[in-house]
């Protein structure tokens, strides 16, 4: 997720916290900063420009409601928001969904995201591919969808030579009882006029609720050449931006996007079936700054585990070793680790993680349990008292070294840390001086 970009705007961050006074040199200073870190990210220069003015001015004449520190980060976040694409409101209700968008986007693998995401919110969805010019398109479609449970249909049953319209006709009415119905239409290596007919005919056919145009996040500000077309062509409700997690042109696929009349709907970020999220403008800009995003945190813990996977005792600061075996346990079911930390208001700051603290394999999982075997029940309660000779003691009892035994104790401090920070109702930074993002967040709303 513009990992460049999230860096570099978190070391911003830490500069406006570390400074002792916010004046004209100090609020250019994070300026230069920005649009140096925009640039790299393919945001347009005119909208660098236009975001550099409004913080300057903003930091520097507004009346202050927060301290000099916290209001100028409450404006970079709201600036950021604006350029950075809105978001669509995408509803939880019976609807057909038509995908549009050219070859390479990701639109035939973003149909199965899509389908898994009503799937996960408790919607019957159904899958239909219009696409009679490249099998392999039919053949991928069909196998992600098997892979999900969800129903598919290409047409196959129909007399050769059959038209892209009767594919839809006969898809949809033979999926009358499903919830979301989703449109798969062919694509083209460049905005065709046959392409932009067929989808034009399928359009008016049909009348879908949802028209998503599906754009790769690496064609950066090219994206807003894309986005007028095909919405001149139907009229587009939300678009979908695949590959985010591989391209330093996310920013501008975004900030291109933003210009037009059609707001983001989905990213792509990854290329696993579940690694799909609906965007807001909001969490988004949270994370990259590393301001977390616990909304979506628990909405993933929902969707992935059973409430006595919760350990509600957590909420209250208590954290032993066990906690720590059984919350990781949790946590494998609910996605990648390190995505999961980037969902907390961690920032980078008072809370160290390096690369090492998200490489949590299973083999890691199974070393920490045998090592907890091999420790006390109040070893296991109180790890504080776990000093040299009970290390010792329980690497020669596990089969493990001194320094694995070590790695679970600092891993412990580490997430124990975290926990007491996030039961307080607000994340304690050190090196913030003293300033409550959780408040902070609250009066950006």
């Amino acid at each position: 997720m513009l990992e460049k970009l999230s860096s570099s705007l978190k070391e911003t961050l830490r500069k406006i916290a570390m400074a002792n006074r916010i004046d004209k040199q100090t609020v250019d200073e994070i300026v230069r900063d920005i649009q140096r870190a925009l640039i790299q990210a393919d945001v347009k220069i005119s909208l660098v420009k236009e975001i550099s003015n409004r913080i300057r001015e903003r930091s520097l004449k507004e009346k202050l409601v927060l301290n000099p520190r916290e209001h100028v980060i409450k404006v970079v976040y709201e600036e950021l928001v604006r350029i950075l694409g809105r978001g669509v409101e995408v509803p939880l209700a019976p609807q057909q969904i038509m995908m549009v968008g050219l070859h390479g986007s990701g639109k035939t693998s973003s149909c199965a995201k899509l389908a898994r995401y009503y799937q996960k919110k408790g919607l019957k969805p159904a899958v239909i591919c219009a696409d009679v010019y490249r099998p392999a398109a039919s053949d991928q479609l069909r196998q992600l969808c098997e892979k999900i449970g969800v129903s598919f249909y290409d047409g196959a049953n129909l007399p050769a030579g059959k038209r892209v319209t009767e594919i839809v006709k006969a898809g949809v009415r033979g999926f009358e009882k499903y919830d979301v119905k989703i449109i798969d239409t062919a694509g083209r290596h460049a905005l065709e006029k046959e392409m932009i007919d067929e989808i034009r005919e399928i359009e008016e056919m049909m009348k879908p609720e949802q028209r998503f145009l599906v754009l790769d996040a690496s064609i950066g500000q090219q994206a807003s050449v894309q986005a007028r077309a095909f919405d001149d062509a139907i009229g587009l409700t939300g678009i979908i931006i695949t590959k985010m997690d591989g391209t330093a042109k996310g920013g501008g696929a975004l900030s291109a996007v933003s210009e037009t009349s059609s707001g983001v709907a989905f990213l792509g970020t990854g290329e696993k079936v579940d690694d799909f999220e609906k965007f807001e403008s909001d969490r988004f800009i949270s994370r990259l700054l590393g301001m977390g995003d616990i909304k979506s945190l628990i909405e993933m813990a929902e969707e992935s585990l059973k409430p006595e996977e919760v350990d509600v005792d957590l909420l209250k600061g208590k954290f032993t070793l066990k906690d720590l075996y059984k919350q990781l346990e949790a946590v494998k079911k609910m996605g990648p680790f390190q995505k999961l930390m980037q969902m907390l208001p961690l920032g980078g700051y008072g809370i160290d993680l390096d690369d090492q603290m998200y490489q949590i394999t299973e083999d890691k999982l199974k070393k920490f349990k045998v090592m907890m075997d091999s420790m006390t029940e109040e070893e296991l309660t109180e790890p504080k008292i776990i000093g040299g000779s009970r290390i010792k003691r329980i690497a020669r009892g596990s089969g493990t070294t001194t320094a694995e035994v070590n790695e679970l104790i600092k891993y412990h401090k580490v997430m124990q840390k975290m926990m007491k920070s996030l039961a307080s109702g607000r994340v304690k930074i050190p090196m913030m001086k003293g300033m409550s993002i959780g408040k902070m967040i609250k009066k950006m709303k």
